[in-house]
């Protein structure tokens, strides 16, 4: 069992790494004080919105693989 989570930990950390970097980057800076604030608060469209989706679900899958092998090997 804890090697199997294991796999399923390493697996969900490279798919979390993946759509992190996949993921288009958001260089509001200043522009969002000035007006520009509705780009980077508006909706995601396309690929962003999948690969959010994605990486949350890697994330949540890695804290759940992740609190099983530190539950089992106590």
């Amino acid at each position: 069992m804890v090697i199997f989570l294991t796999v399923i930990l390493v697996l969900s950390s490279l798919g979390l790494i993946a759509t992190v970097l996949l993921q288009s980057g958001v260089s509001a800076g200043l522009g969002a004080i000035g007006g520009a604030s509705e780009s980077f608060f508006g909706k995601k469209k396309g690929l962003d919105a999948v690969l959010q989706k994605v990486s949350i679900a890697s994330a949540a899958i890695f804290l759940l693989s992740s609190l099983g092998v530190a539950w089992l090997m106590k």
